[in-house]
């Protein structure tokens, strides 16, 4: 199904691809596999089409209680990591469903946006929490912007 979508999102990149060089063609067929094309990134990487195993189990959201344990850059590096999964699926999930397809795993997106709920939480609280009413305000500021 996974390699299916990604024929299907590898058609809508065609265009923009345009000429490759002999170098890139080689590099998508290593085993670490680099995206020729940014608009690859939106896409999940293929997995094998083997029928004996079973579907791939996909971890819990984050809790609140170990997201305090984190440092502020910790915080902004694992939301951006949630922001660019959430972009992933959706736009996976929209392409899907242009073809008429299901969207396998659709819990996965609300695990995402749990988890950026609750950092945006634990950022508020630690914001409330700064005695020094301007740094308190900026931080807000800054939790708002994500």
């Amino acid at each position: 199904m996974l390699s299916l979508s990604r024929a299907l999102g590898r058609r809508l990149f065609s265009a923009a691809a345009g000429a490759s060089e002999p170098a890139a063609a080689a590099a998508s067929t290593s085993a670490v596999r680099k995206a020729q094309n940014p608009l690859e990134e939106f896409f999940e990487v293929e997995r094998s089409t083997e029928e004996d195993k079973p579907p791939p189990h996909y971890g819990r959201s984050w809790k609140a209680s170990e997201l305090r344990l984190k440092s502020w850059d910790d915080l902004q590096k694992l939301w951006f990591v949630l922001l660019k999964e959430k972009n992933m699926l959706m736009s996976q999930r929209q392409m899907l469903a242009s073809e008429n397809m299901r969207f396998p795993n659709p819990e996965r997106i609300s695990k995402v946006k749990k988890s950026m709920c609750r950092i945006k939480h634990v950022l508020t609280e630690r914001a409330i929490a700064e005695p020094d009413p301007r740094r308190s305000a900026e931080m807000k500021r800054m939790i708002n912007a994500l």
